[in-house]
């Protein structure tokens, strides 16, 4: 049975709580295992110290559909306490709002991927509450798709943005306090950080093997299915290709009115294996989103090994079909994407220009995994200095 740091914490909490005001960064999916909002455990727990609200993107409900959709400050209905956006005008938290707050918990839930953007929120809160001398307590979740695997390039520094702002793989094997240690104690925020651990979760667990209810984290992630081919099928976002946005299986199905399946499948298949997945095309028409309205071939990838199979792996073998056999239809999405105005957003997404071009000039994709290597082993060993679980 798996306890969650949100559990945790109103089951024992810290002594150095006491008489705290207290901020909590969430959104709708932090619940615990009965479905409860961790904004009123905190409440119930400790009355009359919760004193603001804080949102990722995507809104405090998840409401927001895509990139670059602002929420405004609010006040919170249930409580009537300030709600203030961290995607909005602001995506740094400033010191105004932290004067609401002696200790700031966080709990939100990560998918396990570097382009997620709840890491940078926290990111940001730490480096806020560094400079305001405030606290921070990470209340742990897992990682849905696992915590021992590592997949993809390490980001490069001109590609830093809101959807990487740290050298870490796309599929980095870290819970979120974990990722909360790695930013402030390996990359030096260094703020005053606490990390409520879980109870009962290990690293070789998938989000189907914890017994918890999924909450989708945000819109676009209705499925823990739908974590598992993340990691690879968010590089749609960098182009006219539909990642399925507008349908009912978003990432988990993609595809484009030019697409041929038949002759895909064959172009991947002569350079590379993809295991652990089987790829059943299929027509699908968005209802929103890139080619709306519009009959759309592809595929929708259903995850048959979890273990063998590799997101990244997969998304970068079916981008480079693509963009080969459709010179003259493919194409890459243009700026603004995540408030970055002037840089390619696949550039952003994939963490390094260098993989881009090497992906339009055909280069085998095996080569270039193994190219990888060396600063893969120097994650690993970086990431094995936080790790809260064995």
């Amino acid at each position: 049975m798996i306890s969650l740091g949100i559990e945790q914490l109103i089951k024992s909490p810290p002594g150095w709580l006491s008489g705290k005001r207290l901020g909590l960064l969430c959104n709708q999916a932090s619940t615990d295992a009965k479905l409860r909002h961790s904004r009123d455990l905190v409440t119930q727990t400790f009355a009359g110290r919760l004193t603001c609200l804080f949102s990722p993107q995507h809104g405090f409900f998840s409401e927001k559909q895509d990139n670059m959709i602002e929420s405004d400050h609010a006040v919170d209905g249930q409580t009537g306490l300030p709600l203030f956006s961290l995607y909005g005008k602001e995506r740094r938290p400033t010191k105004d709002m932290f004067s609401h707050l002696d200790v700031l918990l966080i709990d939100l839930f990560d998918v396990g991927t570097r382009v997620y953007t709840f890491l940078y929120s926290m990111a940001y809160c730490l480096e806020t509450a560094a400079a305001c001398n405030k606290r921070v307590l990470v209340l742990d979740r897992p990682n849905p798709i696992g915590g021992q695997l590592v997949e993809g390039n390490i980001l490069q520094p001109d590609c830093a943005s809101f959807v990487g702002l740290y050298p870490i793989p796309m599929r980095h094997g870290l819970t979120f306090g974990e990722l909360a240690l790695l930013l402030n104690d390996i990359f030096g925020i260094g703020a005053d950080l606490e990390v409520i651990r879980m109870q009962g979760w290990q690293r070789r667990m998938l989000y189907s093997d914890t017994g918890l209810p999924w909450v989708f984290p945000s819109p676009n992630m209705p499925t823990a299915a739908t974590s598992l081919v993340y990691p690879g099928q968010v590089i749609w976002e960098g182009t006219n290709i539909s990642e399925g946005r507008g349908t009912c299986l978003p990432f988990e199905v993609f595809g484009a009115p030019f697409i041929e399946p038949a002759a895909v499948i064959h172009k991947v298949n002569e350079s590379i294996k993809i295991p652990g997945c089987f790829l059943r095309s299929l027509l699908f028409e968005p209802t929103a989103n890139k080619w709306a309205g519009q009959p759309c071939q592809g595929f929708h990838i259903h995850v048959t090994d979890p273990q063998t199979f590799r997101p990244y792996r997969t998304s970068l073998a079916l981008l480079q079909a693509i963009m080969l056999l459709y010179p003259d239809r493919f194409q890459y999405k243009q700026p603004p994407y995540e408030y970055e105005f002037d840089r390619l957003p696949m550039d952003l997404i994939l963490g390094d220009p260098a993989l881009r071009k090497a992906l339009e000039q055909g280069e085998n994709i095996e080569d270039l995994e193994n190219g990888w290597q060396k600063e893969l082993a120097d994650f690993e060993k970086m990431r094995r200095k936080i790790f809260l679980y064995n």
